[in-house]
């Protein structure tokens, strides 16, 4: 019998055993759609099942709905386990199998289901005219980037803003606006679970809270929202301090973890997905409330200092301290010191040695591979990826991306720093000479327009671009709002931006800061950072009159030694001791400090 002949017997017994769905018997395999067509689920557990049968079979990627697969034959009338497969060219690829008596029988032709492309484009989603507007505001940092809100809030929740919403807490309290107070149990899970990971904040809790340093203290905040600032912000008001506090990242916040501050009585205003105009507001809310004065102020990125002080310049001139932990908002206070427009004393924490050597270096270190991995998948072995900037956050992101195999490239305008990278074995180059061969791009200057058009013309099909600064400034994503280019939104915090011709970037949290917009960081080294800066608040609130001028201070040494030293019980460490007669000769204070201001660690 001929190859044909078979070939058409199999296909018309084929079709004769496929059943109608008024057929299947339960549990079936195949699924009846409501055209009356006949689909395979693709269940992975069933040893009949349309995925082993079919080695074309693609699952619809279309929301709502089952796996759903091809037109699938009877298993039973399938050829023998022991039957060979093999590919025949003259069937345009088709497959054959070779039965035991000799005979060549054509497997039955599948036919796959098309469905309508499910693509969406960035600049296609609705959006609320006033709540989505680009915002011209007082602050570089946060304004300089056309943000889309709408983007990276979750599709289950309910899509009413928070500001339209009336929220109060069990106990009846309305001073907050989060976007969902119902999520506060799942929030109060969060922060525990962060407490038994900042041994030394709780430990300030049990030495200080007796006598209340901060009594009397009014705190207003601007940070990052997450279980471990709620740890912090806890511990200040276990220490005596008022608290009300917003969103220093429109992305960042962790709603549940606001949703169990407000139920514990603080004032917040934040949530994930805000828009510019949204940002502003919760800061506002927080400082303009009526029979409340704040007299501290705790900034990450100094948004909330330039809003109080252009703003309120009379509450402004109230306030006893500014405890700042970013480069880009240090950076700000000084500009505001030299122009003599500084009348607050101010604590540089971003330059202290906890700050700089823990959380700038080992934070990153982890978060950069945590961050890009869970936004593109990433395979890092081979890759070449360039990072701008060889400061503590640079050489976290460096050290952590040479581990992994990639070809790391460094660009600096430092010559120190660019030694630095030299000697750790990176190849110190200008963005123009590797732009357009690298896989990867990543911002950790705190400067603004690193990455321009020029360059993001000029990337290679699929290159990820991000940034691990703190200001969305370093890449000029304002440059992308074009015409001519597509936004296609691929999953949260990660946009394609389509050229004319087809090439595509990956752009990462409309370049804002990665780590923390995109996944979490290492609780332990965040609590180093919240040490410092509850520290840093009881030094500035409780220092004698005269001690602090207006104008921008490091933390004193001996706070940096005591950070450090109430996490080394963590690790079962022992510190040595100097004697009597080794602490003369090294002319020391046999419990500190013990490194002078200018020691570079």
């Amino acid at each position: 019998m001929s190859v044909q002949v078979v070939a058409a017997k199999m296909a018309e017994v084929e079709l004769k055993d496929v059943p109608t769905g008024k057929d299947l018997p339960a549990g079936s395999p195949m699924t009846p759609t409501s055209e009356g067509k006949t689909l395979a689920r693709n269940d992975p557990h069933e040893a009949g099942s349309s995925a082993a049968a079919s080695p074309t079979a693609e699952p619809s990627a279309k929301a709502g709905e089952g796996s759903l697969g091809l037109l699938t034959p009877n298993p039973a009338k399938m050829p023998q386990a022991s039957a060979m497969k093999r590919s025949d060219p003259q069937q345009n690829g088709g497959e054959a199998f070779v039965n035991r008596d000799g005979t060549v029988a054509e497997a039955p032709r599948m036919k796959k289901i098309q469905f309508a492309d499910q693509k969406q484009e960035f600049n296609k989603r609705p959006s609320k005219i006033g709540r989505r507007s680009l915002s011209r505001s007082i602050s570089q940092s946060s304004t300089d980037s056309y943000s889309s809100a709408a983007s990276y809030t979750d599709s289950s929740d309910d899509e009413t803003s928070p500001r339209d919403k009336q929220q109060k807490n069990s106990k009846g309290n309305g001073d907050f606006c989060i976007k969902n107070i119902k999520q506060a149990d799942f929030g109060r899970r969060e922060i525990e679970i962060a407490e038994q990971e900042m041994p030394a904040l709780m430990a300030l809790r049990k030495r200080a809270q007796g006598e209340k340093p901060l009594a009397g203290a009014k705190v207003v905040g601007c940070t990052h929202i997450t279980a471990q600032t709620a740890v912090l912000m806890e511990t200040l008001s276990a220490l005596g301090a008022q608290c009300r506090w917003a969103a220093c990242n429109i992305y960042s916040t962790q709603n549940e973890v606001a949703a169990a501050l407000a139920e514990g009585g603080f004032s917040v205003f934040a949530w994930k997905g805000e828009s510019e105009d949204d940002f502003w507001w919760c800061i506002d809310r927080c400082v303009n409330v009526e029979g409340w004065q704040p007299n501290m102020i705790l900034d990450d990125g100094g948004d909330l200092t330039h809003w109080i002080y252009k703003k309120y310049p009379n509450m402004f001139k109230k306030i006893k301290g500014i405890v700042e932990e970013s480069v880009t908002g240090v950076h700000r206070l000084y500009q505001l010191s030299k122009a003599g427009k500084l009348c607050v004393p101010a604590m540089n924490v971003n330059d202290s040695v906890t700050k700089q050597k823990f959380d700038n270096l080992y934070c990153c270190r982890e978060s950069i591979l945590d961050g890009l991995k869970r936004t593109t998948d990433v395979m890092f072995g081979g890759k070449q990826v360039v990072v701008c900037g060889y400061g503590e956050v640079g050489k976290g992101c460096c050290a952590a991306l040479k581990a992994m195999g990639s070809i790391v490239y460094v660009t600096e305008i430092d010559p120190i720093c660019a030694l630095q990278a030299c000697m750790d074995g990176f190849r110190l180059v200008k963005l123009n000479e590797v732009i357009r061969q690298v896989d990867i791009v990543i911002t950790c200057t705190g400067n603004k327009n690193v990455v321009v058009r020029e360059y993001l013309d000029r990337m290679k099909n699929g290159c990820i671009v991000c940034n691990m600064g703190h200001s969305n400034t370093e890449i000029d994503v304002a440059s992308l709002r074009t015409p001519e280019l597509t936004w296609e939104r691929v999953r949260s915090q990660v946009d394609h931006v389509i050229w004319p011709d087809g090439k595509r970037i990956v752009l990462l949290a409309e370049g804002r800061l990665l780590n923390l917009s995109c996944s979490t960081v290492p609780t332990f080294v965040l609590s180093i950072t919240a040490t410092t800066q509850a520290l840093a608040l009881i030094e500035l609130y409780n220092a004698p009159e005269g001690r602090y001028k207006q104008d921008v201070y490091l933390l004193p040494k001996k706070m940096d030694e005591y950070v450090a030293s109430l996490h080394l019980p963590t690790f079962d460490a022992h510190l040595t001791e100097l004697t009597d007669e080794q602490a003369k000769y090294l002319g020391l204070n046999k419990n500190g400090p013990f490194k002078p201001n200018y020691y570079r660690y």
